[in-house]
Formats: structure tokens, sequence, C-alpha cells
């Protein structure tokens, strides 16, 4: 099989496959791609401001969403990818709480008027 042959074939899926790129198996798990980023964008901040509740929501969900992804009807290894990521980084945020020694101290942040 010729390089054009793959490369049709490979063209043919990413189109007409089960999860392609018409359907909602390839556009979510590209858009929660963004919940990744603001976690990693996280760690600028100190800590003391990181939202425990929230770190701990979304540790969980990408946990169990990976889990879930590896078990339906078309396997999505997209989705699997980045709720993988979400997890990561959401655990990775409640890590830094902990050795920071406040991980159930959440801080108010003051809002600006």
């Amino acid at each position: 099989m010729s390089f054009s042959q793959k490369f049709a074939s490979f063209r043919h899926y990413l189109w007409h496959g089960e999860a392609g790129i018409r359907t909602v198996h390839f556009w979510a798990p590209v858009f929660k791609w963004g919940l990744v980023i603001a976690g990693l964008s996280d760690l600028k901040k100190p800590p003391e401001l990181v939202s425990t509740n929230q770190n701990i929501a979304l540790a969980v969900t990408g946990f169990i969403w990976s889990r879930y992804s590896t078990q339906i009807i078309p396997k999505n290894w997209g989705l699997f990818a980045v709720n993988f990521f979400v997890g990561c980084t959401g655990l990775y945020q409640l890590v830094r709480k902990y050795n920071a020694g406040v991980l159930f101290d959440d801080k108010k942040v003051p809002v600006k008027e």
C-alpha cells in the first residue's frame, strides 16, 4: 500500500469515521482541552488562591470520564486523553495545596468594585 493510499484511507476515516471530524466525538475533546489549559494557567497562582472544591471536582470527573471513554462504542481515545489530563491537572493542584498546608483553607478572593 502506497503512502497516497494510506493517506486517503486516513482522510476517509477522519471525515467519515465514527469519531471523525464531523461528530461530537471529535469536537467535545477538542474544546475540553480548554480545561487543561486553564488548569495549567492556575499553576501561576499561589496555592492559597486555588479552589479546593473545583479541583476535587476536576480530578474526580476527569478520571471517571477517562474510564468511561474506554468503555463506550466507539472507543474515543481523544476523550480519554483530555479527561486524563483534566484529572491530572486537578490532582496536581490538590497536591500543591496539600504541600503548602492550605488544602482546606480556601480564602475568599476580594472582589474589585
